[in-house]
């Protein structure tokens, strides 16, 4: 296992997270407790000390579950969770982004954790109702307070993002120190405007989802090995495309469709720490050892020729030679960047 640091900060995470929302079986899907502990234990085993969770995962049973396993291993884990969520229910401040359910939620989530101070806390999703100022402000709060040593967003657009890195900077108040977004092979829409913000602020991203909840490992083509015949009906013609090249990728590596398909990401410009979601030992065990190996260039490119988008304008605009030749009067070549 290697070490990034968190964006603009100093803090080492592991080139891996462990996402948790799979510990507990309250939502009828996820792990035993016996088997949450078993991942817990194999992931720290394997050098990795990033963590995360939420106070909504498993209805807060992915947070105890946590608050009990860590015990002695608190300092080194780098535990991140966050607020926003939570179930439908009569009180509407029980979710959203403002300063009150920050409070309460932070609260709750350092008694079910079994600590006095949260590393890294992310709002979970923008609520489109909340001044980003009563949300930075809160964070800086928080971190004054040590009750939390870094902020990070969640699920937000762009413009959200920057303004409220810029409004941060401008005040002296807490930066974001992390960016949570969905990014696969098939989800690569973020790619036109938060992957660039987050390279140009030094915002570390975490992506969510790297396996497409598991359209990525072949789960949906099991018992079909010949890449040009695997096909899903219900999927549409590029996802059926992307899958078909990353079991090629898969066969000629001697290597899973899980590890090749986290490794594209992996693999991507920036700092990048991918989530895992497994549900079993074993499948974590598999992400794990995609650390082991890498994809050439030939291979990184077969696959980001299979899943490309369009990145639409202004992205294909800037592109025109016409456009560029105005813009540089003509010299964009004999410029050094």
């Amino acid at each position: 296992m290697r070490y990034k640091l968190l964006g603009r900060t100093g803090l080492r995470v592991s080139e891996l997270c462990l996402g948790t929302m799979t510990f507990g079986e309250d939502w009828g899907w996820g792990a035993s407790k016996e088997e949450s502990r078993a991942m817990y234990d194999a992931f720290l085993e394997a050098g990795g000390n990033f963590i995360d969770t939420a106070n909504l995962y498993t209805n807060g049973t992915s947070e105890k579950f946590l608050g009990e396993f860590m015990g002695a291993d608190r300092q080194r884990v780098v535990l991140g969770t966050k607020y926003t969520n939570s179930m439908p229910g009569k009180d509407p401040n029980l979710a959203g982004n403002q300063r009150k359910n920050m409070m309460q939620s932070v609260e709750a989530s350092l008694k079910r954790l079994q600590t006095d101070y949260i590393d890294l806390y992310w709002l979970h999703i923008w609520d489109f109702l909340t001044p980003i100022e009563e949300v930075m402000r809160g964070f800086d709060d928080l971190v004054r307070a040590g009750k939390i040593l870094y902020a990070g967003i969640s699920d937000a657009p762009a413009w959200v993002v920057s303004r409220a890195q810029t409004i941060a900077e401008l005040r002296g108040w807490s930066p974001f120190a992390g960016l949570q977004i969905e990014y696969s092979l098939i989800e690569r829409t973020v790619e036109r405007d938060l992957l660039p913000m987050a390279r140009e602020l030094g915002i570390a991203v975490t992506p969510w989802g790297p396996l497409s909840s598991g359209l990525l490992t072949g789960k949906y083509t099991a018992g079909n090995t010949d890449p040009k015949r695997i096909q899903n009906p219900t999927l549409d013609a590029r996802r059926n495309a992307i899958i078909a090249a990353v079991q090629e990728v898969a066969q000629e590596s001697g290597r899973t469709a899980a590890q090749v398909a986290l490794n594209w990401v992996r693999q991507q410009p920036g700092t990048i720490v991918p989530i895992l979601g497994a549900r079993k030992l074993s499948q974590l065990q598999d992400n794990l050892a995609s650390l082991e190996w890498r994809l050439s260039p030939e291979q990184m490119n077969k696959l980001s020729e299979a899943s490309k988008i369009e990145l639409g304008f202004p992205h294909h605009f800037y592109e025109r030679d016409m456009v560029k030749g105005f813009v540089y009067g003509g010299f964009r070549d004999r410029i050094d960047a």
